[in-house]
């Protein structure tokens, strides 16, 4: 009797998270196109803002194949999405109310997010790029 109800909840379980992909999420994997990028100062200040913040902070986001499974996926749209709507280096050209905070976030590490650097260690920067990215894109985003 135990071994059926733990054979029914396993069934169960493996039905549930084969249903949970049918859960569409609009947009997902869509990167709408780039209109305006900021005044960048200098290349190397690009190359650190695409290395460290532009997967949430542009419309160049790389998808990568768990960003289609749920419930992940529904992690890494969120965070797309917001990270898009509070500052979207592909939309320069809009209205960028947080753009101000970018040196503060960098500096005390909530930028990039530690789950992000967890799954991109190569958007970690040491703390000569990350001075290097703040000065840039205070320079930059004006």
């Amino acid at each position: 009797m135990k071994k059926r109800v733990v054979l029914w909840i396993i069934i169960g379980l493996v039905v549930l998270a084969i249903l949970i992909q049918l859960i569409p999420l609009l947009g997902r994997g869509n990167n709408p196109a780039v209109v305006a990028e900021p005044n960048w100062d200098s290349p190397q200040t690009r190359a650190l803002a695409q290395r460290a913040c532009f997967d949430c902070h542009s419309n160049e986001t790389v998808w990568p194949w768990y960003s289609y499974v749920a419930p992940v996926s529904w992690l890494v749209y969120g965070d797309v999405m917001t990270g898009r709507s509070r500052m979207n280096l592909s939309e320069w050209n809009n209205s960028h109310p947080d753009a101000g905070e970018t040196a503060e976030v960098i500096q005390e590490g909530e930028m990039p997010p530690g789950t992000y650097l967890l799954m991109h260690p190569s958007a970690r920067l040491d703390n000569a790029e990350k001075q290097q990215l703040i000065t840039g894109l205070g320079n930059s985003l004006r």
